[in-house]
């Protein structure tokens, strides 16, 4: 090393809410704890530059019992009602708290009372990083980590990484580590979606992790076109339009988001928000400001004007899928490693069907708060050996290729094959067995090319593994998505288009060379034996 080496308790690799929660939660617990964030932690991310709504639910049996119920026919009934109700502890708790000790402003309703049910995403995560400093964690922004490092045992005990200001390489030696890296938008263009491209997930596939859910992975966010916007919930108030004029019937349904990418691939679409009133258009535009920003430059009135529109991937950012969780700390099938936010799966609350902004805030403030606890609690128990044990590197394609490695750019390449199988919207949201083949195909062979040549050094090894992430990703989305012979939840098959009584269970994978899947029966009874066997719309 001739970088930075350091030492911590736990090490929170990520910068977004589940990271920030993480490593608040380890550092009062008494652990020294270290955060590195890919960008500078409090600005970077999906959270940060937009608001999000929270699964925030009083604790009254009738509320509770509503909010849980309302999304399990949606997510194909792979939810787990424990977890729900866990998670609604845990997000009541929190919010409560960010009131009170982070002193965040929360809107206050006719009542008087507080709405603590949304957030703004930039004072949300100015003041997440405030707590976290002040909770005497360290810091280190722009330090976005490329491998992680094991003992001999395979335990996870760090991270290796580097300081892009600095340009040099780091290392953190650690009992344990988080990984609340966020989930892969494949480089979409998507709002704070730059720095979520499955690091977190290649890491800890390559130390031996699972991956489950990761067929509900085909989210697609509406924008104006152009834009990277997409704050899908307002499209409820829209209506939709050919490029003549006419209307698009059907977009503004339950399924309008398959009619919209049909008409996409041979035309231009186009919308205005006609069916807000006055009093929704007010409220919009306090809820989310920045949704109105490109609008209000652009000279256009959303309400009244026609404006073309586009979909942009949001995969495992706003989809379900990620690091399987193995025990109620958010640990996984490896010693000393937690995952926690997008990074992990959320089907555990969510089933197959994304929660959107609400559920995934409700699921990284509270698998963030237990992630580093639970952190906490496996440093500890290594006692002070945890940071002097032998490390073994786990990084594999773009840091150690197999072969004679390529260009230095190579990267490159890599992005945009991954992006021609994963961005279409006839190959990833209208999902069919062949195309699905062909495009896995695709994607096997861009993996093994860049296992054997894909490297690079120094700043560009942070980029050599994106790209490296984003293959792995694609393939165990395919994956998953093939072995999956129905329509459930998002995972919606146009040549399986009912929901199938048989493949109701979970879908574990893993693998890096070879891919592999295996079904994973559910622990408890759901509350309906059947979803309704017409394919359903990802909505926020």
């Amino acid at each position: 090393m001739t970088g930075p080496d350091l030492t911590a308790d736990v090490l929170v690799i990520g910068g977004g809410p589940a990271a920030t929660w993480a490593a608040l939660k380890a550092a009062q617990d008494g652990a020294d704890v270290v955060l590195a964030d890919k960008g500078y932690c409090g600005t970077s991310g999906a959270t940060a530059s937009a608001g999000t709504g929270v699964w925030y639910v009083p604790p009254e049996s009738a509320a509770r019992e509503a909010a849980m119920a309302s999304r399990e026919a949606l997510g194909g009934y792979l939810a787990d009602r424990r977890w729900m109700t866990r998670v609604l502890d845990q997000t009541y708790a929190g919010m409560n708290e960010l009131a009170a000790a982070g002193r965040y402003p929360f809107p206050t309703g006719p009542d008087g009372k507080q709405l603590r049910n949304g957030l703004q995403g930039p004072e949300y995560m100015r003041r997440m990083r405030i707590r976290v400093q002040r909770a005497g964690a360290r810091v280190l922004d722009h330090s976005p980590v490329t491998e992680l490092l094991t003992d001999t045992s395979g335990a996870v005990a760090g991270a290796r990484g580097h300081r892009l200001r600095a340009g040099q390489p780091f290392q953190v030696r650690a009992g344990a580590v988080v990984l609340a890296t966020g989930g892969c938008a494949f480089l979409s263009g998507a709002l704070g979606c730059n720095v979520n491209t499955g690091d977190g997930a290649l890491f800890a596939a390559e130390v031996g992790a699972e991956l489950s859910g990761m067929e509900f992975s085909n989210a697609y966010g509406i924008a104006p076109e152009g834009t990277s916007v997409t704050k899908t919930a307002f499209y409820s108030f829209a209506t939709f339009y050919h490029e003549d004029g006419t209307v698009l019937e059907g977009a503004a349904s339950q399924g309008g988001r398959s009619v919209i990418a049909r008409a996409l691939l041979s035309e231009k679409v186009y919308c205005r928000l006609d069916r807000a009133d006055a009093s929704a258009r007010q409220a919009m535009r306090l809820a989310q400001p920045n949704f109105f920003l490109t609008f209000d430059r652009l000279g256009v009135d959303p309400f009244t004007q026609p404006f073309a529109v586009t979909l942009l991937a949001e995969g495992t950012v706003r989809g379900t899928g990620g690091i399987r969780i193995t025990g109620d700390d958010c640990s996984t099938t490896v010693p000393g490693l937690y995952a926690a936010g997008d990074a992990a799966t959320r089907e555990l609350i969510c089933g197959g069907f994304t929660g959107g902004g609400s559920h995934n805030a409700a699921w990284a403030i509270s698998s963030g708060t237990w992630a580093g606890r639970g952190a906490t609690r496996h440093a500890r128990s290594l006692g002070a050996g945890a940071t002097t044990r032998r490390l073994v590197a786990a990084g594999g394609a773009g840091l150690r290729p197999a072969g004679t490695p390529g260009p230095a750019d190579g990267f490159r390449d890599v992005v945009t094959a991954v992006q021609g199988e994963v961005l279409p919207y006839d190959k990833n949201y209208l999902r069919h067995g062949d195309r699905l083949t062909a495009s896995l195909e695709v994607l096997d062979s861009v993996w093994a090319e860049s296992r054997a040549s894909l490297y690079a050094a120094g700043g560009d090894a942070v980029r050599a593994r994106q790209a490296a992430a984003m293959v792995a990703h694609a393939r165990w989305m395919y994956s998953a998505a093939l072995v999956r012979t129905e329509t459930r939840g998002m995972a919606k098959r146009l040549d399986f288009p009912a929901q199938d009584p048989r493949r109701h269970h979970r879908i574990v994978t893993g693998g890096l060379d070879q891919v592999w899947t295996r079904p994973e029966p559910l622990t408890t009874a759901p509350t309906a034996s059947t979803a309704p066997a017409a394919p359903l719309e990802v909505v926020s």
